[in-house]
């Protein structure tokens, strides 16, 4: 009995020392996972902190680009209202006949030096 007794005990720790032994290793093999977890996270905030730094620098480009397109807009319309205020004096019948007389002398000046 007390040798049954004996080797129920030693069985008991042995078995106590593999359980030990498994869950050390488990820990061990967990905080590695951490430490390799804690590690992605530092690599993934520097790399979303990055980006986001791009993405704000590319939206201020946008908008710069945007601004600049719209006021060249502006300045078309006005030099094309311009134009058209010129097409309209042109066409007036108080200088028609001053463009039949000064346009042809121009006309032929342009071409005398555009031949040369």
């Amino acid at each position: 009995a007390h040798e049954m007794l004996s080797q129920a005990l030693t069985n008991s720790i042995s078995t106590s020392k593999d359980d030990r032994h498994d869950k050390a290793q488990e820990k061990s093999k967990t905080a590695q996972r951490e430490a390799d977890a804690k590690g992605d996270l530092q690599d993934t905030v520097g790399s979303r902190d990055s980006d986001q730094s791009y993405l704000d620098d590319l939206n201020a480009e946008c908008k710069s680009k945007s601004d600049d397109f719209e006021a060249r807009q502006t300045l078309r319309a006005q030099e094309i209202e311009a134009i058209e205020k010129a097409v309209e004096i042109i066409s007036s019948g108080a200088v028609s006949g001053a463009a039949d007389k000064h346009l042809p002398s121009l006309a032929q000046v342009s071409l005398i030096q555009l031949r040369s």
